[in-house]
């Protein structure tokens, strides 16, 4: 790649103290996002990014190649509400899946919700929907080139048509359904002053009741915290329609607190249930005073407990499931029995149990190893409905009768590549410390290691998250160019339960970086690659990853790709929702926190002079999740700091656009080939291209 000139990033003289220690943040003008001057840089910096990434040998090809992959039919899990059934179908190429009902399983279905009619340009997005339990009314809310904020409409299901109900200023939130049908529990924020919307600190998470035909205005407030401002809330009506469960988190944290309020009573109290907030509790059903809850209660890889509301001690639980070898996810409540999901080193595993006696009838069967998700319902069903897939197969939907434990397919995609060319193995590797590690590896069969394979090493590594395999067009296209995709499992996620957790977080952070470390060379020593060949990427919190190992070790590898990261950890709880982020990275303003944020933060670990590895970062201006600024600064600092003879260092800043969901499916594959266009040039990769 030729020497690029960098648009110019002025410094300012910005000091801060914490803890007796001085912090430069040079850049900090860069926070202001509407400011002209902040503009003017994000322009120039698109431009420059802009002018590389087209001129790149692979770019156009890779377009068509994502493209034409992309173009399959997907549909979204079924829900089964009163007589009718509910799910997405996108037909390829769309921008947004399209939301469709039917009266019968095999009946023609017909459009219920088309987002695509929302824009011109697909930058309004479905975030959320909830159908009343008679199947007659969806609501559901959109957002607005990927922001966080939600507003909430209400449709009538028969006739297609929009009720005059509106709701804004919701975010975190879905809609649960009073049992009649005739308004819905959702939570909200306060309208935030003028200009702060994407960058204002998000605090008091209210929740209230909308009742159908009144405006916003009317709504009732159902619970608020006051006393802890830092609580997310969120609300969901019993299967019975005879309870409230308020669920109360403190920002990320994975410990919880339990509310309810009984609806049979309209002018009973909230009342306490589980308030400790000693551990995680997640409900997943009743009988009716009789709640059975996932938790990981003197159970790190969690249990199935029933609890009576009038007598929650501990003491008087009763274990329906108690903890096993693999990691319990999720249980699902279907007449007397239970279906359970687990993990098993990253893996899906589902069995089937007798509520009453935690005996196990069966295990469902799955096509392989892969992930499995969905097995919702309500408890009356005798059907149950999961989607299936791995990083060779294509996402799968099946219905799982069950009564009689049979799976049959019901809608199963075609793609056009052929997956006998691809193999996937689990290997493990060995961090720092000693601690296994394990991680995915896939590729064309027939490799050879002689370490010279480009080598795409992905992950995320925080906020109790498992990474567990699945299909990606993205993925695939970069293996058919002769690179191998790794995903690896680091401490930080939730694959092994609440230690392996807590053991990536705040004083431990440094854990998943050694982690990802040892993966990248583990590779280098298996002769899968060398550092010249290896790129690293990950979003988010995995940006944050990316970031740290690129500073830490910036003689590992060639490629990094840090996408819309947490990349400086001394103010990243000065913004939207990032308060709540230190449950897992500590608090800034706690010393031996502050000392241990310091030394991995991606922005003040850059050092002058230093040759990184050429480095793509992007972002999106309406990320209300994780504000741009993060990788403004990172990316103005990095250029500067970068050796002269050293890669380029660019920032690719998409508009109208956010977080990441609900992004479009043509800036999805325009952004994919540009960042393959990239890594493929600086590993030196010749295109394979059809």
């Amino acid at each position: 790649m030729t020497k690029v000139t960098y648009p110019t990033s002025r410094t300012v003289e910005v000091v801060d103290t914490y803890h007796g220690t001085p912090v430069a943040d040079p850049y900090r003008w860069l926070e202001d996002a509407n400011s002209a001057e902040t503009v003017a840089w994000i322009t120039a910096q698109n431009d420059t990014a802009g002018a590389i990434l087209k001129s790149l040998p692979a770019r156009e090809g890779l377009q068509k190649r994502l493209t034409a992959l992309w173009n399959y039919e997907r549909f979204g899990l079924p829900s089964h509400h009163g007589s009718r059934y509910f799910y997405s179908r996108n037909d390829g190429l769309q921008n947004q899946a399209v939301q469709y009902v039917a009266e019968s399983l095999d009946a023609e279905p017909r459009v219920l919700l088309d987002p695509n009619m929302l824009s011109t340009d697909g930058t309004v997005a479905l975030a959320g929907m909830s159908v009343s339990e008679d199947g007659n009314l969806l609501a559901y809310s959109i957002a607005r080139s990927g922001s966080d904020w939600q507003e909430w409409h209400v449709r009538d299901v028969t006739t297609g048509k929009d009720l005059a109900d509106k709701i804004e200023w919701s975010k975190f939130s879905g809609a649960s359904w009073l049992k009649d049908g005739s308004g819905f529990f959702y939570s909200r924020y306060a309208a935030p002053d003028a200009g702060t919307a994407l960058q204002g600190a998000n605090y008091n998470h209210k929740v209230y009741l909308h009742k159908l035909g009144t405006p916003q205005s009317a709504d009732t407030l159902v619970y608020e915290r006051p006393d802890h401002p830092d609580w997310n809330l969120g609300a969901m009506v019993t299967d019975d329609g005879r309870w409230l469960v308020l669920v109360a988190n403190k920002g990320t944290e994975r410990r919880n607190y339990l509310f309810l309020k009984d609806l049979t009573q309209p002018s009973a109290p909230v009342q306490d249930f589980l308030a400790a907030g000693d551990a995680a509790y997640s409900p997943v059903g009743n009988d009716g005073s009789v709640f059975y809850l996932v938790t990981d209660r003197d159970a790190p890889l969690k249990r199935l407990v029933a609890v009576d509301s009038s007598n929650p001690a501990p003491s008087a639980w009763r274990t329906v499931l108690p903890e096993s070898k693999e990691t319990l996810q999720g249980a699902s409540l279907f007449g007397s029995t239970v279906l359970a999901t687990y993990l098993k080193d990253a893996r899906s595993v589902v069995r089937l149990h007798n509520l009453s006696t935690g005996e196990l009838i069966r295990e469902v069967a799955l096509p392989g190893i892969g992930t499995a998700v969905g097995f919702d319902g309500k408890r009356e069903d005798t059907e149950t409905f999961f989607a299936f897939s791995s990083y060779t197969s294509p996402t799968t939907l099946y219905r799982y009768d069950l009564t009689e434990g049979v799976s049959t397919v019901f809608k199963a995609p075609k793609v056009a590549f052929d997956p006998r060319q691809f193999e996937t193995k689990q290997v493990f590797t060995t961090s720092k410390d000693g601690t296994k590690v394990p991680m995915f590896l896939t590729y064309k069969k027939g490799l050879e290691l002689n370490g010279n394979n480009p080598v795409y090493l992905y992950a995320y590594g925080g906020f109790n998250i498992s990474l567990t395999p699945g299909f990606s067009v993205a993925a695939l296209t970069w293996m058919e160019q002769g690179g191998v995709y790794a995903v690896a499992n680091l401490r930080g996620g939730g694959e092994y339960g609440k230690e392996w957790y807590e053991a990536g977080t705040k004083l431990r952070k440094q854990n998943v970086f050694d982690d990802f470390i040892g993966c990248a060379e583990w590779l280098i020593a298996q002769k899968y690659t060398r550092p010249e060949k290896l790129a690293i990427a990950g979003g988010s919190n995995g940006g944050l990853l990316v970031g740290a190992c690129m500073t830490q070790r910036p003689d590992l590898f060639g490629v990094a790709l840090p996408a819309v990261g947490v990349l400086d950890m001394l103010r990243f709880d000065k913004f939207t929702i990032g308060w709540a982020w230190k449950s897992d990275y500590g608090d800034p303003a706690n010393a031996d926190e502050f000392k241990a944020l310091l030394a991995y933060s991606p922005y003040h670990n850059l050092k002058p002079g230093t040759r990184y590895p050429a480095t793509l970062i992007t972002t999106s201006d309406h990320d209300d999740r994780v504000v741009p600024a993060h990788s403004y600064k990172f990316a103005a600092r990095l250029q500067a700091a970068q050796d002269p003879n050293g890669p380029p260092t660019l920032i690719r800043i998409e508009t109208k656009a956010g977080h990441g969901a609900g992004k479009p499916t043509s800036k999805i594959i325009e952004e994919q080939a540009d960042i393959f266009a990239f890594v493929m040039r600086a590993l030196g990769m010749e295109a394979v291209l059809r």
